[in-house]
Parts: C-alpha cells; sequence; structure tokens
C-alpha cells in the first residue's frame, strides 16, 4: 500500500497526508518537480487554488481566518523565483 498523495483536503485546506496546512513542504516540492519546466503556469495554478482557499476558509472561519498576506506567501509567496542578490554569485559586479 502507498502513503497517500499530499493532497488538499477541502474546505480546510489541510494536507490528507499530513495535516499541515496545504500546501505543504512535499506538495511544494512535487510541483517544483510537475513544473519545472513551466513556473508561470505552476503561478497561474496556484494563484486559482489560492482564490479557492480564499473563500472557503473565509465561509468556515469569518472572524478569524486567515490574513491575505498569509494566504499569498502559503500558496504564492514560495513559488515565485528569487532573483539573485547584488555582491552575490553573478549578482552584478563586472570584472
Amino acid at each position: 500500500m502507498s502513503a497517500p498523495p499530499h493532497v488538499a483536503l477541502r474546505p480546510l485546506w489541510l494536507c490528507r497526508a499530513c495535516a499541515a496546512p496545504w500546501p505543504c513542504a512535499t506538495a511544494r516540492l512535487t510541483l517544483l518537480r510537475e513544473y519545472a519546466d513551466d513556473r508561470v503556469a505552476l503561478l497561474i495554478y496556484l494563484g486559482g487554488l489560492l482564490h479557492d482557499a480564499a473563500g472557503q476558509l473565509h465561509t468556515l472561519h469569518p472572524h478569524d481566518g486567515p490574513e491575505p498576506g498569509q494566504l499569498f506567501a502559503r500558496f504564492l509567496g514560495w513559488a515565485i523565483p528569487r532573483r539573485p542578490t547584488r555582491g552575490s554569485a553573478g549578482g552584478g559586479k563586472l570584472a
């Protein structure tokens, strides 16, 4: 018997496998692997899920649900590619 997949339990938006807020760490790694060649498609997909989660979580918790910034970080923030900072390898100084 294989382990259950790390997918969202809606409308709670918890991971069915580990009960962490979804997307859990394993789900994030899986999504990055599945969308390795198309980060824009991943962000569009996650944006749609963010929309669904915001509505469903607000319905469940109208007065004490997650803040918009928390949901953004949870669903999209981790998937946005980081740009190198100045002074880091390949970050800007010309020889």
